[in-house]
């Protein structure tokens, strides 16, 4: 399992922003687990910390802005995509003005200033979002699609197409992420533009600062006195914004990303959508003080309801049933259990085929509703759409919620989760052959 990741120690970058042309000094600094990534204005007195996170974004075209109260911080994709390339979790961004430095457009002066200081795990393993359903959203002409793709990769798939623009055309890229990669194929992608978009910009006094020379402008001819870096380089850049955009999740990503067209407007639909897909798991209803004191089964009825005994049994109560269509129970997670001298000794996670098998013996109590009284059993024949989400360690309570989705004369199914806290930790479809119990 990954560790979340911060730099060793503080560095600095300064410069010119894209769109203002004002200097600006940003130090990065190291910040604790759970920190995520957070800017503070120093020129702003008593100024308000701002979250690296889809609610803070602010409306503004061709860049991707922050926004907490009346403080303001501007065109952070770059740094943020450095950051995601990277893999760095927990940082804290000093900046005295509202506009990160431009640089020459791409992400390598972050990119390198975080590699020079280093990068160190933290004592917290990491927690990624992970696409486990099919998501589109549109924009215009732009769509991207969010695909499950296992859960220790991100891919990406961008299809640009300038159909317009000879010198740009229409460019397919992949890309998988991994820090190597992106340093050496992303992170000096710079920003493009065409030669009447640069014209309109200046005509409207924003990046009045910058010739050809400094950024990427395309004319009839290709680059105005100026080269590309890669022959794709448009594409790469759009992934370069993707990934920064991406940040805004407030966490690392994992699946499959198939992008055509997109820009930060369309990127940040998707994170929004991202997030409101796990949303529409609907967190179980259990308080802590329902989960303390409610008791349907206690741990004698369900030793006379299920043959497992020590050290297998991994349900401690049942604390909701619902005929035979649904039942909640838990598990107290102890540094006591026995799987922990193993796993890990020094970093002890709950195995995950461990929370599938307490979910097994939930779907059996509620199965056994029906089944007791006919003296027969439910034995796990197999698993489908199980997903991993969370890591279980000591001290965590597992709120354990069963439904059944079918029962027959010899099978049973039923859709199960696994939760810590209210977030989802595990979840599976698991199927059950229905066999004779031998009495005891």
């Amino acid at each position: 399992m990954q560790q979340q990741k911060t730099i060793s120690k503080a560095v600095s970058v300064k410069g010119k922003g894209l769109f203002t042309g004002i200097k600006t000094h940003v130090k990065i600094k190291p910040a604790p687990v759970d920190h995520g990534i957070v800017f503070v204005r120093t020129d702003i007195k008593n100024s308000d910390p701002i979250v690296v996170t889809i609610a803070n974004v602010l409306k503004k075209p061709q860049r991707t802005a922050l926004q907490q109260g009346d403080v303001i911080i501007e065109t952070t994709e770059h740094f943020l995509a450095a950051v995601f390339g990277l893999a760095l979790d927990n940082l804290l961004v000093e900046i005295d003005g509202q506009e990160l430095p431009n640089a020459d457009g791409s992400a390598d002066l972050f990119t390198k200033a975080l590699q020079s200081v280093g990068i160190v795990s933290q004592d917290k393993p990491l927690d990624p979002f992970i696409i486990t359903k099919p998501i589109v959203v549109t924009e215009g002409d732009a769509t991207i699609y969010a695909l499950p793709e296992g859960d220790d990769d991100l891919s990406i798939i961008y299809d640009l197409d300038y159909f317009d623009v000879p010198h740009i055309g229409r460019q397919l890229r992949r890309f998988s992420l991994s820090p190597e990669h992106f340093i050496s194929e992303i992170s000096s992608a710079r920003t493009f533009s065409t030669q009447t978009q640069a014209n309109e910009l200046q005509a409207a006094g924003i990046a009045t600062h910058l010739t050809p020379k400094d950024m990427l402008v395309i004319g009839d001819d290709g680059p105005v006195d100026n080269t590309f870096r890669f022959e794709d380089e448009c594409v790469r850049h759009k992934i370069l914004d993707l990934l920064g955009d991406l940040m805004l999740l407030g966490q690392q990503i994992r699946g499959r990303i198939v992008a055509y067209r997109s820009g930060h407007s369309c990127n940040q639909l998707l994170v929004k959508r991202l997030l409101e897909s796990v949303k529409e798991v609907a967190p179980i209803d259990i308080t802590p003080e329902k989960a303390a004191y409610n008791t349907v089964l206690d741990i004698r009825k369900i030793q006379k309801i299920l043959p497992h005994r020590y050290p297998f049994l991994l349900v401690d109560r049942v604390i909701e049933i619902d005929g035979e269509d649904r039942a909640v129970g838990l598990k107290n997670v102890s540094m006591n259990e026995m799987f922990f001298q193993g796993h890990y000794p020094k970093q002890p996670i709950m195995p995950g085929v461990l929370i599938i098998e307490a979910l097994a013996q939930m779907s059996g109590l509620m199965f056994a509703q029906k089944l007791e009284n006919i003296g027969q059993l439910p034995v796990l024949l197999g698993m489908e759409k199980v997903k991993l989400r969370k890591a279980v360690v000591p001290g965590d309570q597992l709120i354990l919620e069963v439904e059944a989705l079918r029962m027959r004369q010899r099978t049973a199914i039923s859709q199960c989760r696994a939760f810590v806290d209210g977030q989802l930790a595990a979840e599976a479809q698991l199927k059950f052959m229905i066999v004779d119990s031998d009495p005891v």
